[in-house]
């Protein structure tokens, strides 16, 4: 079981509710970070509490807005994530293996619901290769710490 933190906005709503209903089924601990409707509003607004817990430690992201890219850069912008926008499960897969994603980013205007539970099982279950990909996280995070990010 992991728990995962879910967040975006008024566009991803829709999609998020339905993966909270089948994480939840999946055993796994669900924190809802909001939106919490329709209405439009701010997804960095939402992401930000919820990336912050990801770059805790406290467990892994899933954020969703109408194409997945805002969340994603919002995201990045935390110290300690790595999120990864989406569109297959090879993507989400290869995320998780070769990069250490703690945050799978998608877009619920363009994400059909049975891909995205897809995509979100495979990235949950995949772990991180380490080996050669370890080298690169170090020079990303080396990155970070150079541009004071």
């Amino acid at each position: 079981m992991t728990r995962v933190f879910l967040a975006g906005d008024h566009a991803g709503y829709e999609l998020r509710q339905f993966l909270i209903g089948r994480l939840r089924a999946m055993g796994h601990e669900v924190v809802d970070m909001g939106s919490h409707s329709t209405e439009p509003c701010d997804y960095p607004d939402f992401v930000e509490p919820a990336a912050r817990r990801v770059a805790a430690g406290e467990g892994m992201g899933v954020l969703v807005c109408g194409t997945g890219t805002g969340v994603s850069i919002a995201a990045n912008k935390i110290a300690g994530i790595r999120a990864a926008r989406c569109t297959d499960t090879f993507s989400a897969r290869m995320a998780r293996a070769h990069n250490d994603a703690n945050v799978l980013c998608l877009g619920g205007w363009i994400t059909g619901r049975g891909l995205a539970e897809d995509m979100v099982r495979v990235f949950l279950e995949t772990p991180f290769e380490g080996g050669r990909h370890q080298r690169r996280l170090d020079k990303i995070a080396a990155l970070q710490a150079e541009k004071n990010l």
